[in-house]
């Protein structure tokens, strides 16, 4: 199936050829024909590989003749990149390079002589190749397709959470099993914790009946403890130890983010201790969603860790297994079935339609319900195929879904693959290779929009952007559009970054789909695919098959983040110099090395470096500066003694996320740079210092607790628009003071996030600068500080205002009222504060009624409280 990514290269090609610097760099060298000719028979080829994508399921010859093709645009592809990487390096040469850096430039491979040679003749070759490839298209009969590129159509998406409207046909299986959380344990269990397994195909709704439960009020009344625990395909007891005590410790809801706590450095020892602190004597709903382990050792080795509970307590288990509920469960499992036909019509037509819209289309209703009756009751196919009809009214729309013979693909027993192929097909071309690279992570894990920007940006997936337009962005728009087709769930909007995650069936359909294109490597004996471009290491112990591997054009290479093996990060590097030369993203997070090769500077199609969590790095080679191409580059190395002085020469970097020892950072402007974050450089003092950003949009400082100053002019950020300070309790936080000489400063900021700031009483001054730009202001665990200025109602396109854990904070504005975009509110951890924001209880609440999106947290009662209203 990974052929169907080859309109995306094609396209990619064709933009890239089609550029202003190709056209010009391509003059100087003398092989402008030679590219045109090539662009021509690229475009030749793209006219007809809509049509070759749809035929090749029953069509041998033409999925072969797509593979050939295929292999002859990644050539061209790296070969493009090598004139890239000459171009940026000529750019270097010139700004920053010694004489001893231009002669050496003249007398090596990179020589313009030698270069335009080898450059010609590499071109003269993909032409010859791709002339006799393309001369066979006409032997198939294929036909020129247009593509519709339109953006799927956005509507409100509020499924991320379990809103009782939007679970339909589950009321009786809610009921019943509120109904057996209530009951005591079986007298014949033979033990006193009650296990209540609900078993059912994937798909089918295990995890929102779950959730449905859990957010009912009378468990709210009858559990004082709940806990949710997503246990997926590792069942590690540690992991879930840390798991269930961080669920303890977040009062939030299932459907809000967990604020987690670093509990991976303690020994398992301590971590039991914490966990029964915990759990003595409580009388709690612990909830273990999506269980895989069938090992009965250690099902009970955890059951016996968590069993000192009140013997009231309840566990809630989900899995596909009726083995694994047999082995848990205390209880009789309550099986989970498909919805009705009505009940599925009803969900299928609330996805399909605007609300009462439906009514004006009865013979689209009419093959819907055809459709209806081949998704099974199975809730995920019925939104999912709901979603991809959404806003459309054609009827031959409806029937090919109806029609499509991707029905007929062989699957296994209760898989719903063909139901998500089908949408996956109709998914536009930009898309398809972005989506194949979820296949890479395991299942179950939360991705952030800002890592997936970074490895999409550095694979070359994302679309040029448009005018006033960012990467970000465009992966951005990519996000929603996979939302609204209903491939994302528990997604959350955090304004600079959204979090989410992919249900386990979308994510068996990214492994179908991306096959040998994206593989996961979990075996010794495992071989690596000749077409393997992008590789996932489930173990850091199998560096040994890239070894083996006779596959020379790997662009990825990841490891898991959660192991702590050692690994020999030289001789990975090594191969990686010798073999992938066109390696483009190393992901090396927590390795345990302590130095990286110089050979590392070999790398030049490097866009993407991570050494995030290493503990043991002091210093990095020089060499690492001649990555021009490098784009993110994380250095999350808690012992690193100083950075390397050359980074100004990292003329691509966009995204720089750092962790060091030095108390004051080198001078270095990065003019590309747009995303900036310190975090833990604990003996950091002063930074920034007259260093220019000019088109920094992003800028985060965690943890630095030393830092004293930081010294920020307007003009050396004009574009800056979040700014993000969590944990640095030495910092003078009127960070824009010295802009008093400036004419009437204006800040560009769109969100402020202030958190873990004891020095904080009032809000800084230099806010007042933000009032036409501010959209989204978050405080968070700031413990001193006491009002909430009135200057704050001068914000006129302040759409979300947070504040969590500032219990000093006793009151709102007066006028809070004339914040008339105001979106958001949220209120939490502020116990006099909530009080009086009550629904029409509160002082504030007639003020803050109107405001769309109101959370405000119950007050916690004080110990005294508690005691006069009992008496």
């Amino acid at each position: 199936m990974a052929e169907s990514f080859l309109f995306s290269i094609a396209e990619s090609l064709i933009a890239k050829l089609a550029s202003r610097v190709f056209e010009e760099a391509s003059q100087v060298l003398g092989v402008y024909d030679l590219l045109i000719e090539f662009k021509e028979t690229v475009s030749l080829v793209k006219a007809v590989l809509l049509d070759a994508e749809q035929k090749q399921e029953q069509n041998n010859e033409l999925r072969e003749w797509l593979r050939q093709i295929k292999r002859v645009f990644y050539v061209a592809e790296d070969v493009l990149d090598d004139f890239e990487c000459q171009t940026l390096r000529k750019q270097v040469v010139k700004a920053h390079g010694t004489t001893k850096d231009k002669v050496g430039h003249f007398f090596s491979s990179s020589n313009p002589l030698v270069f335009r040679y080898r450059m010609a003749q590499q071109i003269k070759d993909i032409n010859k190749r791709l002339d006799k490839v393309a001369a066979d298209r006409h032997k198939f009969g294929l036909q020129i397709i247009d593509i519709d590129r339109r953006v799927v159509h956005r509507r409100e998406l509020t499924y991320s959470s379990v809103i009782d409207s939007n679970v339909i046909g589950r009321e009786h299986d809610k009921e019943k099993i509120i109904d057996l959380l209530m009951q005591q344990n079986p007298n014949d269990c033979d033990t006193n914790l009650s296990v209540i397994p609900i078993v059912g195909m994937g798909g089918l709704g295990k995890t929102a009946l779950a959730k449905f439960v859990f957010n009912d009020k009378r468990t709210d009344e009858c559990f004082p403890l709940k806990m949710w625990v997503c246990v997926s395909d590792n069942f590690d007891i540690k992991h879930l130890i840390i798991k269930i005590i961080n669920s303890s410790s977040n009062l939030a809801s299932v459907d809000a983010p967990p604020v987690q706590q670093n509990l991976n450095i303690l020994d398992l020892e301590p971590l039991q201790t914490q966990l029964k602190n915990k759990l003595t004597g409580q009388k709690f709903l612990l909830v273990l969603d999506d269980v895989w382990n069938e090992n009965r050792v250690k099902w009970i080795e955890l059951r016996n860790l968590i069993q000192v509970g009140a013997t009231e307590s309840k566990i809630l288990v989900t899995t596909r297994s009726h083995t694994i509920a047999s082995m848990m469960g205390t209880f009789p499992s309550h099986i989970l079935e498909g919805l009705t036909q009505e009940d599925s019509l009803s969900l299928f037509v609330k996805w399909a339609f605007k609300e009462g819209e439906e009514e004006k289309h009865p013979h689209l209703i009419n093959i819907g319900r055809e459709i209806v009756g081949r998704c099974k009751g199975v809730p995920l196919a019925l939104r999912t195929l709901g979603s991809l009809l959404f806003s459309k009214y054609e009827a031959n729309e409806w029937e090919y879904v109806r029609n499509n013979e991707i029905w007929n693909i062989p699957q296994h027993k209760d898989d719903i693959l063909p139901v998500l192929k089908l949408s996956y097909d109709l998914m536009p071309s930009y898309l398809r290779q972005c989506f194949a690279l979820f296949s890479l992570y395991p299942k179950d894990y939360e991705f952030n929009s800002s890592e997936l920007t970074a490895f999409w940006g550095a694979l070359g997936f994302l679309d040029s952007p448009e005018k006033n337009k960012t990467p970000e962005d465009v992966a951005n728009q990519y996000l929603y559009e996979l939302l609204s087709r209903s491939f994302l769930q528990d997604f959350y909007n955090l304004r600079t970054i959204y979090l989410f995650k992919i249900h386990d069936l979308v994510h068996d359909l990214a492994l179908f789909v991306a096959k040998d294109e994206c593989q996961v490597i979990k075996s010794h004996l495992q071989n690596i695919s000749d077409n393997a471009r992008h590789l996932s290491f489930a173990d850091k112990s199998l560096l040994g098959n890239l070894i083996t591997t006779r596959s020379l054009a790997v662009r990825t290479i990841m490891f898991p983040m959660d192991t702590s093996e050692e690994i020999d990060i030289e001789a990975l590097i090594n191969i990686c110099v010798s073999k992938f030369k066109y390696l483009r993203v190393l992901d090396l997070s927590c390795s345990t090395c302590m130095t990286l090769p110089r050979s590392i500077g070999k790398l030049k199609h490097l866009r993407y470096f991570s050494l995030k969590d290493n503990q043991y790095i002091k210093r990095l080679p020089d060499s690492i500066c001649k990555l021009q191409n490098l784009q993110v580059l994380i250095l999350g190395c808690t012992e690193l003694e100083a950075l390397c002085k050359g980074l100004r020469k990292l003329i691509s970097l966009r995204e720089f996320r750092i962790t060091t020892k030095q108390s004051v950072l080198p001078y270095n402007e990065l003019t590309n740079l747009s995303t900036f974050v310190i975090v833990s450089s604990h003996n950091l003092e002063y930074i920034f210092g007259g260093v220019k950003f000019p088109n920094l949009k992003t800028l985060s400082v965690f943890s630095c607790e030393g830092l004293k100053s930081m010294s920020m002019n307007v003009k050396d950020f004009p574009e800056l628009e979040t700014l993000s300070i969590c944990e640095c309790d030495n910092l003078d936080l009127e960070v824009w003071k010295n802009n008093h000489h400036e004419q009437n400063p204006k800040l560009k900021l769109k969100s402020v996030i202030l958190v873990k700031l004891s020095q904080l009483v009032v809000l800084p001054q230099w806010l007042q600068k933000t009032t036409h730009s501010l959209q989204s202001l978050s405080i968070a665990e700031c413990d001193n500080l006491e009002v909430l200025p009135e200057w704050l109602l001068s914000f006129s396109n302040l759409k979300t205002l947070a504040i969590l854990d500032c219990p000093k904070i006793l009151s709102l504005p007066n006028n809070i009222c004339r914040l008339t975009v105001l979106e958001s509110l949220i209120i939490d951890g502020c116990p006099e504060l909530c009080r009086r924001c009550q629904p029409n209880a509160g002082e504030f609440w007639p003020k803050i009624s109107h405001i769309k999106h109101v959370h405000i947290a119950e007050p916690i009662e004080s110990e005294e409280e508690e005691e006069e209203q009992e008496e």
